[in-house]
């Protein structure tokens, strides 16, 4: 996003930004060994709330060679354990502005070298930010910095603008070394999030998606997909998860509302992202305003 932004606007971006950090670490400290995903997930999104922000997509937890979009459902049992890969990722907005942030966790630390990778691209580029800099050349950063630590950066995952309502705007911000690309603007609101793996550097679609977006609003005939679909309009086309749904209408009832809609194409599926190699990931992001002078990054908290 590079259209002038008022001091309301950039307020709503700070806060945003604030709320989805706090809620980050808090559900990072929620991540022990033996505790239900699904849980964690609820909770982190109880924080957004009570932080007074709103829900800009659904909490998720990746775990291990999966490196996004993994949702549990309300009824998986899936716990944390101690040699797990834990990617949580969390975005909150305030009126429709976003902040979106990302962490990982490995309890018994033997993949601590992977993690410190991704974290340490995350940093390098951040002091890279500035206008007239090309993403390229911020790709370039965060690639250097994972193969020196020995790991392939995911080169078809990439950082990206924030919109108002919006998670992926223009740009996108490559985590590779890209020739030709966009260059960094003041006024810019974008994510920056590293993907480091023991793999292959790739992903690919994998799994049954829990994570959606509402892509149009064709009529729906049938009372059971209506009612689903007005719900899920009031999401104001950010990603949703069939967690919510089934809470209020239970799982049949979901089950044939997504089905219908997702043949209407009214809504899209977002499957988990796999590694190709089945390599672990480790992943770590934060959202930042560019300035005159650089950058601000609203998903680090104050001190």
């Amino acid at each position: 996003m590079d259209s002038q932004l008022t001091e309301k606007d950039l307020t709503s971006f700070k806060k945003a930004g604030q709320i989805a950090a706090k809620a980050r670490d808090y559900g990072k400290n929620l991540i022990r060994e033996g505790h239900e995903i699904v849980e964690i997930l609820d909770r982190v999104e109880e924080k957004i709330h009570s932080l007074g922000g709103e829900i800009a997509f659904p909490a998720q937890i990746s775990v291990n060679q999966i490196a996004a979009h993994s949702c549990d459902t309300y009824e998986d049992k899936n716990i944390i354990k101690s040699s797990d890969i834990i990617k949580l990722d969390v975005g909150a907005h305030v009126n429709g502005f976003i902040g979106d942030t990302a962490t990982t966790v490995n309890l018994d630390g033997q993949y601590k070298e992977l993690l410190k990778a991704s974290e340490l691209a995350l940093n390098n580029a951040l002091k890279e930010i500035k206008p007239g800099v090309q993403t390229g050349f911020i790709g370039k950063t965060i690639q250097e910095t994972i193969v020196n630590a020995g790991f392939l950066p995911i080169k078809n995952l990439s950082g990206h603008g924030l919109g108002k309502y919006q998670i992926h705007a223009k740009p996108n911000i490559p985590n590779i070394n890209i020739d030709a690309s966009p260059t960094i603007k003041e006024n810019m609101t974008i994510a920056i999030e590293p993907f480091a793996t023991t793999g292959a550097g790739s992903i690919q679609e994998g799994g049954i998606a829990t994570v959606f977006s509402q892509m149009d609003a064709k009529p729906v005939r049938n009372q059971i997909t209506r009612d689903v679909f007005e719900r899920i309009k009031t999401y104001k086309q950010l990603p949703f998860t069939t967690r919510w749904l089934t809470k209020e209408f239970g799982i049949g009832k979901t089950k044939i509302a997504l089905n219908e809609l997702i043949k209407m194409n009214n809504i899209y599926g977002h499957a988990p992202l796999v590694e190709i190699k089945r390599g672990m990931v480790s992943q770590h992001e934060h959202s930042l305003i560019v300035t005159s002078k650089g950058k601000i990054v609203t998903t680090k908290l104050d001190d």
